[in-house]
């Protein structure tokens, strides 16, 4: 049975409002408990009302809520803006078996400012690239047709992404998908007002677009998960094979 989330309470839009403003370990130390009742513990419970939900159209992605959930402290030592705190809580749902970044997956956020719904292969290393790159170019026709559904367009917009001035290295220029094969990154991302996390509709957005990103995020993963499934092959498959010696 699926489980209703009912929405976060006003003190996480607070919270998130003040905390842009006293962006400082002092003023968050004072207030984390605030942060672990108002914001985190309800972000835990929503992530457990979409996994359920996921068990039902792509459980490949199901998540432990303690590894979807992004901690709040941010990763400073590459960046000019030395605040310590993000602005707001996410969570990611990876295929099983791929690191979180590399492949096509679902993503969600909540803030003061917005909710935002993405989906999609954010930061493939470079086997990864290389893999969904020769997927394209074998198959562009079909991710065509998934990138022109109604569905995707109308609740995610346009596909984006980081991508390079000409075509990859062992791929013709002139190849017809040859913008797709550019991109670095592809993603969909939309956002919505952040009044919608204070409700029980939430949820139903967010799984409503994660259903319609699910046929591209298949896609991006197709040549991912044949990758994983010759790196390691089901024990069960092969046991019989391997134990069996003929007399």
């Amino acid at each position: 049975m699926a489980r209703r989330f009912p929405g976060f309470p006003p003190e996480m839009i607070r919270f998130f409002s003040e905390l842009e403003k006293n962006n400082r370990r002092e003023w968050f130390q004072q207030r984390k408990p605030v942060y672990e009742e108002k914001v985190k513990a309800p972000m835990t419970e929503l992530v457990e009302a979409v996994n359920l939900e996921l068990l039902r159209f792509s459980p490949e992605h199901v998540t432990d809520p303690k590894k979807a959930i992004y901690r709040i402290y941010r990763d400073t030592r590459f960046s000019k803006d030395k605040t310590p705190y993000k602005l707001q809580i996410g969570a990611t749902f990876p295929r099983r078996g791929l690191d979180k970044h590399v492949g096509g997956g679902y993503y969600f956020h909540v803030s003061a400012k917005e909710v935002l719904v993405a989906g999609g292969a954010y930061r493939p290393g470079r086997e990864e690239l290389l893999a969904i790159r020769t997927h394209i170019a074998a198959h562009h026709e079909r991710l065509t047709q998934i990138l022109r559904a109604r569905r995707l367009r109308s609740l995610m917009g346009e596909l984006y992404g980081e991508e390079l001035s000409r075509a990859p290295k062992g791929f013709p220029s002139d190849h017809p998908a040859v913008d797709l094969l550019r991109k670095q990154q592809w993603l969909f991302a939309v956002s919505l007002p952040p009044e919608l996390a204070l409700g029980p509709e939430l949820q139903r957005e967010v799984i409503k677009r994660f259903r319609a990103l699910k046929a591209f995020v298949d896609f991006l993963n197709e040549p991912l998960a044949a990758r994983l499934r010759e790196a390691r092959p089901d024990p069960l498959a092969i046991g019989p094979t391997l134990s069996f010696r003929p007399r």
